[in-house]
Parts: structure tokens; sequence; C-alpha cells
């Protein structure tokens, strides 16, 4: 059963990868960087500051709570315990992807660009979405980055689907933290 999901999950990263076109290769490097994404994060924080002012430490705390402790799921406990590459060192697929980058780290399972970016999406989702619904819009950006992870052949589709799940479960235990700190110490409800 899990070779035939192996064999699927490398056969649809094929077909995933091999659909690259040479003019998205630069935009595809500039999504999966993570520096690019800092003047984002800038605004982001700026932004709940400026619209939550004492109330956006809690939000902002919460958020790092939620993307750091997806980073270390899915870094330092499920990387080191699964032991799957990337496609990018398998041997056997050198000749039939297209990389575009430096392969990076040796293991893959699960994807820490997407643990961490729907780690953030869906923070700001559980606690601020039923006031401003175009924060929904977070899911697309999360999905770009993470499909750019196979783009550049870093990852397999399970990989970005197990990261996206480590990241949606680290969002909902972090904000249940944040609410359950705010009944306790009766702050302000968050949406």
């Amino acid at each position: 059963m899990i070779e035939t999901l192996n064999q699927l999950d490398i056969r649809f990263f094929l077909w995933l990868n091999g659909r690259y076109l040479p003019w998205l290769d630069p935009i595809m490097i500039w999504v999966t960087e993570r520096n690019s994404w800092i003047p984002f994060y800038a605004l982001l924080i700026g932004w709940l500051i400026y619209q939550y002012r004492r109330q956006a430490v809690g939000f902002i705390l919460t958020i790092i709570v939620s993307v750091a402790l997806a980073d270390q799921v899915a870094s330092s406990i499920i990387k080191p315990l699964t032991h799957r590459l990337r496609p990018c060192h398998e041997l056997s697929l050198q000749k039939l992807i297209h990389p575009v980058l430096e392969c990076g780290g040796q293991y893959g399972f699960c994807s820490s660009h997407a643990s961490t970016t729907f780690a953030l999406a869906t923070s700001l989702w559980l606690m601020l979405g039923k006031a401003h619904t175009w924060l929904r819009w977070g899911f697309l950006w999360a999905a770009v980055v993470s499909y750019s992870r196979i783009y550049v052949a870093a990852h397999y589709p399970l990989d970005v689907l197990a990261g996206t799940g480590v990241g949606v479960l680290a969002a909902a235990i972090s904000v249940t933290g944040l609410r359950k700190w705010q009944d306790r110490f009766g702050s302000r409800k968050i949406a």
C-alpha cells in the first residue's frame, strides 16, 4: 500500500514538475525564496498594529508560535523520522526532473514551506477571518508558495500536503491557546 502511494506521488510529481515554462522559472524562484516575503510580513505586522493596537501583540505572538511550531514539527521531528529523500536527491529521477535551484537539505517529508505558510494563513483566518474576509486570500498565497516547492523539484506533492496539514494543525493549536489565555485573563476576544 505504501509503495503504491509512493509511486503515485512520484508520478504526480513528475507530471507537475514537467509542466514548467522557462519564463516562469525566475518567478517561482522568487516565490519559493523565504526572504522574498519579508516586505509582506512587515506590512502584515504593520497592519495588525495599526488595526488592533495593543491586541496586536497577542495576534503577532500567536502567529509566531504557530509558524515556529509548524516549522519545528516538520523539520525537527517528521523529516528525521521519515528520511524521505527530496526528489532532487533521488538519483533515479535526476534525468526526469526540472530542478531550478540547488537541492537543499537531504530530506523533504514534510515541506516546511507548506507548513509555515499554511500556519500563517490559518492563524490569521481563525483569529480575524470573520472580521476581514479578504484574509481567505492567504490560503491562495500559501498554496502558490507550496506549489513552488514542487516546481523547483524540492518536494513531492505528498510532502506539500503533509506540510499543509501540519501548518493547519499548528495554527489551530496556537489560536486555541490564545483563546484560552483570553478566557483566563479577561482579554478582549478575537473575532
